[in-house]
């Protein structure tokens, strides 16, 4: 590998022109392929395999309309003057206009809605009041019906008797063979005449009776009935659209397609319309699923970042030209690696941060790996190495330590497909084309560019005393570099390593309480219109109605709409009596009726521990509704996401760090033959990851110095942040180990004692991976002051683990543990030893060989 990289690394010096000519096409070619492929990212994250996002999977058929993405208009009068009617009107207007655009599927008009709201709430009342009186009336007709029943009974009785009486009369006269039997008959007739009244009467009353008690089973149904809806609309008390002070206004609007496939030119109209018909005298704000882009990428922040690299590298090289190029280098890596993933973008879903992430990458390693092979062909040439074979030498040397520094940074990226989590798979991979592409720029753009600049990647002084002692060719470029004085933790072993492991220890403390989740709009800048509408939400109509919870009910089999109804209502009222829950909303039924669906807003914000915990009372409760009701209860949502998300994630986070453990173990054992050497670089890695988690919370959790790192909204991490921080702290810690000990290990196979090869590989490549070190975290750091609020946390997460793993553990704690081990830091069994691979990192052989000739 090494002499292939020597040839390289020459051709490319000679063929100068001809090599940056094709990486110019590269970076055209990659530029319009990304123009024109149509390229598209998301601002959600989805996660296949969870309760909740296979539950929002479900949706999609049994309830198509929830499947809908949706943004939010948010309209406020901040003169604290109500909505006018001229207001309502235009803004009605506006949101007509906004449905009639493709893709738009409904543009709900709050007012109208609120209104539709506050109708059902007055003729429920009404509707009480009405039921009330004919309850009464029913009351007043039994009485009556009762009243008549009685007198009727009476009647008849005395008729009864009446009749009895006569028939008596009559059988004695005509026993007797009296006159007067002709008057007894007619008042029996007359008798007899009046109970038939009284039957007739009976049957009037009977059927009165029949027709009050169907009146009295409809006054119980539309009794039970007005309990329900009172029961709904009790539930849902706390719901609005437009604020209670009519000074806020809530407009949904949704779409054809899911939040993830709209499209953000789609968006872009849309928010350009509304803003122009908006009155001037209302303010409209936007939610961050309508207002996601990726225009200014690189901002502030980031600029600062590049230029502070830069001054690391001037101060170091003092050349432009030395410190101009590993920037340049950096940026058309990252130029052609962003390029691409975007291009795919166009037939692989993909998360916005995936680019981000390869970019971010892509600039600080590319200047590193530049400056690697930079400083070392500058070395060579101050001891008077031809220009060629010093760039070929370089090349082999350097750029070989580099190939393997990057296979590292690949390796554990594209172990990130290991996790089983689709979206953070992507990241890696494009994480790892990004590095890909910074070594092959490296390894050939770079050696062209000093093939180009010559003598002048010195400075006028250097060259003018190489001109003067007229260095031997024979000299060896590291020969004298290395100074005989013990490093810090050459003298000081036991209190070098006492104290780096109690201060990692403490910064470690806060990552005990971490907690994951996904960015909303509290935490974007204060200036941006996510974040205003996010708190002009909270504000008016409570935190929680930024991200509502949706609860499905499943039952066994479908009821009658009676029946459903209460059950609804009794769903609804076992929902709200939950802790930390502001309403519930009956939000549909299935066609098959066998699906309740309710909205449920959680008094506090979508990342809150309340809301958190919300969920998992949900989930309690359909446990307890499966038992009485058989009922099963299922929820979905940001914060359920959130939850289900981080769990997926901490279930396969041993997975992961596990195999990047044993890939460091095996990789290291391979390069430094030695087994304790790997333990200690491994140790040291576990320390960096646990205290930079630590740093992280302190500061975007805690909220400490949040105003200093521009942290908005204390909250919970990024769920993906530590698992991408183990990942690429992992591949970085091994290029400073690789750096660092290489030399060590060269020395005392060359016979230095086991303290001066720490001392002689300390001196020999501390300065560059100090260097390499600042210009990272420079970087990385940029990124930790970005405009993008999901950028800030990974920003600075690998900004701090790069300073603690390069000056804390490499440079201290490493080289003190070696030194209390001694030369036991350097055993191998023997037959392990006869098994492995030679692996020449640093290319000795290739500079033995090619030294003298």
């Amino acid at each position: 590998m090494a002499e292939l990289l020597y040839r390289l690394g020459k051709f490319s010096a000679r063929k100068a022109l001809l090599v940056i000519s094709i990486w110019l096409i590269a970076i055209l070619g990659s530029g319009a392929a990304a123009v024109f492929a149509g390229g598209k990212l998301s601002s959600s994250v989805t996660l296949d395999g969870i309760p909740s996002q296979d539950l929002v999977y479900q949706l999609q058929e049994t309830f198509p309309d929830a499947g809908r993405g949706v943004g939010q208009a948010v309209f406020h009068k901040a003169d604290s003057v109500p909505f006018t009617d001229q207001e309502r009107a235009e803004i009605a207007a506006l949101l007509a206009a906004v449905q009639q655009i493709s893709g738009v599927n409904q543009a709900l008009d709050p007012f109208d809605a609120q209104a539709s709201l506050d109708k059902q709430r007055a003729d429920l009342a009404q509707g009480a009041k009405d039921l009330a009186q004919g309850q009464l009336d029913l009351v007043a007709g039994q009485d009556s019906i009762d009243e008549a029943l009685a007198e009727l009974a009476d009647n008849k009785a005395f008729l009864v008797e009446q009749e009895q009486a006569v028939l008596a009369g009559i059988d004695q006269v005509s026993a007797a063979g009296l006159p007067g039997v002709d008057q007894l008959q007619a008042n029996l007739f007359e008798v007899q005449a009046g109970l038939a009244q009284i039957q007739v009467a009976e049957e009037q009353l009977a059927a009165a009776q029949d027709a009050l008690d169907a009146g009295k089973t409809e006054a119980l149904l539309a009794q039970r009935s007005l309990d329900s809806g009172a029961a709904l609309l009790d539930a849902a008390s706390g719901f609005g659209i437009v604020s209670s002070d009519g000074l806020t206004a809530l407009a949904n609007i949704y779409f054809d397609v899911q939040i993830s496939e709209i499209d953000e030119a789609l968006a872009g109209s849309l928010v350009s319309l509304i803003k122009d018909l908006t009155p001037s005298s209302v303010q409209v704000e936007f939610s961050q699923s309508l207002v996601f882009s990726l225009d200014g990428l690189l901002g502030i922040g980031e600029v600062i970042g590049l230029l502070v690299a830069a001054l690391v590298l001037i101060v170091m090289l003092r050349t432009f030209i030395g410190a101009g190029l590993p920037v340049i280098a950096a940026i058309a890596g990252v130029a052609i690696s962003a390029a691409i993933t975007f291009a795919l973008s166009s037939v692989i879903e993909m998360t916005s941060t995936t680019p981000l992430l390869g970019i971010m990458l892509g600039l600080a390693v590319g200047i590193d790996y530049s400056l690697f092979i930079l400083n070392r062909h500058r070395r060579q040439l101050k001891s008077g190495i031809e220009l060629h074979k010093s760039i070929g030498l370089a090349n082999g040397t350097s750029g070989n330590a580099v190939v393997f520094a990057g296979v590292t940074v690949i390796i554990a990226l594209l172990a990130l497909n290991l996790t089983g989590v689709g979206f953070l798979g992507l990241m890696g991979s494009a994480g790892a084309l990004s590095i890909v592409v910074a070594v092959l720029v490296a390894l050939s753009l770079v050696p062209a560019v000093l093939g180009l600049a010559g003598m002048r990647v010195l400075t006028k002084s250097e060259r003018a005393k190489l001109q003067e002692l007229g260095a031997s060719q024979d000299a060896s470029p590291v020969e004298n570099t290395a100074s005989t004085r013990p490093v810090l933790a050459n003298r000081h072993p036991i209190l070098v390593m006492v104290s780096v492991i109690a201060a990692l220890g403490i910064l470690a403390i806060p990552a005990s309480s971490l907690r994951l989740a996904l960015p909303d709009g509290g935490s974007e800048s204060p200036d941006s219109t996510a974040n205003k509408s996010y708190n002009l939400i909270a504000d008016s109509f409570g935190a929680g109605a930024n991200g509502n919870l949706v609860a499905i009910a499943q039952l066994p089999e479908s009821l009658e709409d009676l029946e459903q109804l209460e059950l609804q209502a009794t769903l609804a009222t076992e929902l709200s009596s939950l802790a930390s829950v502001a309403s519930v909303l009956p939000a549909g039924v299935s066609e098959s009726g066998t699906e309740l669906m309710f909205a449920v807003i959680p008094e506090d914000g979508p990342t809150s521990e309340s809301t958190e915990q919300l969920v998992f009372d949900i989930r309690d409760l359909g446990a307890e509704l499966e038992q009485s009701l058989s009922v099963s209860m299922e929820v979905t949502g940001i914060a359920a996401i959130n939850i289900d998300m981080s769990k997926k994630l901490a279930d396969v986070l041993p997975l992961y760090l596990g195999t990047v453990i044993l890939l460091s173990l095996v990789l290291l054992i391979v390069v430094f033959r030695s087994l304790l050497v790997p333990l200690i670089a491994t140790g040291g890695f576990l320390l960096t990851v646990f205290a930079t988690l630590g740093a992280v919370v302190a500061v975007y959790q805690w909220g400490w110095l949040a105003d200093l790192f521009g942290v908005y909204q204390a909250g919970p991490l990024l769920s993906f942040l530590p698992t991408i921080l183990i990942g690429i702290t992992f591949g970085l810690a091994m290029d400073y180990q690789l750096f660092l000990v290489s030399g060590m290990r060269e020395a005392y196979v060359h016979g230095k004692s086991a303290n001066e090869s720490i001392n002689y590989g300390m001196h020999l490549g501390r300065a560059v991976v100090v260097a390499a070190a600042i210009i990272m975290i420079a970087v990385f750091g940029g990124f930790a002051f970005s405009h993008l609020a999901i950028m800030k946390p990974m920003g600075f997460g690998l900004a701090m683990g790069v300073l603690i793993d390069a000056f804390l553990v490499r440079l201290l704690l490493m080289p003190a543990v070696m030194t209390l081990l001694g030369k036991s830091a350097w055993w191998i069994p023997q037959w392990l030893d006869r098994l492995l691979p030679d692996v020449d990192v640093e290319g000795a052989k290739l500079e033995r060989s090619h030294i003298q000739a």
